[in-house]
């Protein structure tokens, strides 16, 4: 591993991963397997502070990390690839089998447009020859637009009826339940401002602690790994969660019964 890779990156994002998947699993026992635990995820201090203050480490960090990357137009693709492959799975799963988790936009099909774009961005940044500072301001001020934007869409809600505006965030009587949603606003602004964040404070794609003592880098490590593969982890962490409490309750069943 590269002394000088950026791991605050890593790390930060593994954070966000832990906290996805200690957040899922509550949801699934208290929601899914009605277990009377976990009421935390109905206080206004967890769906209004912590819960927004995680999601913005993950998507800014990813911001971030695509100022990183030497092929974005590959990852966006693949991102759409596998979002395609998320929606058609859970639709499947919805309408076939009665288990509801259809997914039609959430953070993978965010990112990727928040990747597509920025390589979009940077094709006409090196095609035009503009400057980089022209570029960070009218991404910054996008980004702050889309953020704000997140905020005031909710007057639309229920005024327009076509899904096709769906990933926008706006509510509308035609939409089926979701199994998870991640709206275009505001965090396509969070998105775009990591971006700014990773052009100005990661020009040089290293690290900004290359002093960082030792025991930091081995305590940081493993959650660092998570950050590394959190696209994988995402896709198989619910279906493993699933799995692992169907088991746990027909094996107390099981045992109940004896």
């Amino acid at each position: 591993m590269k002394r000088d890779r950026a791991f605050e990156l890593d790390l930060l994002r593994g954070i966000a991963i832990i906290f996805m998947i200690c957040m899922h699993f509550s949801w699934d026992l208290r929601y899914s397997f009605k277990v009377p635990v976990f009421e935390y995820l109905e206080q206004e201090w967890f769906q209004g502070l912590y819960h927004p203050i995680f999601l913005v480490i993950f998507v800014g960090v990813s911001g971030i990390c695509c100022t990183f990357s030497r092929n974005n137009l590959f990852r966006g693709l693949k991102l759409v690839t596998v979002a395609l492959a998320l929606f058609v799975g859970t639709y499947i799963a919805t309408y076939k089998f009665g288990i509801y988790c259809l997914i039609i936009f959430n953070v993978i099909g965010l990112l990727a447009v928040g990747i597509l774009f920025y390589t979009l961005v940077s094709f006409i940044e090196k095609k035009a020859n503009i400057r980089a500072g022209v570029i960070d301001f009218i991404l910054l001020s996008l980004g702050a637009y889309a953020t704000c934007l997140g905020y005031y869409i909710s007057v639309f809600d229920y005024k327009v009826n076509n899904i096709l505006l769906l990933p926008t965030g706006i509510m509308m009587e035609c939409l089926p339940y979701q199994g998870d949603f991640m709206p275009l606003f505001p965090w396509i602004g969070v998105f775009l401002i990591g971006c700014v964040a990773g052009r100005r404070l990661y020009s040089t794609k290293k690290t900004l602690f290359p002093d960082a003592p030792g025991w930091v880098r081995s305590v940081s490590r493993p959650i660092e790994f998570l950050g590394r593969h959190s696209l994988i982890i995402y896709l198989v962490h619910q279906p493993v969660i699933i799995a692992v409490l169907t088991g746990i309750f027909m094996l107390l069943k099981i045992l109940g019964g004896k």
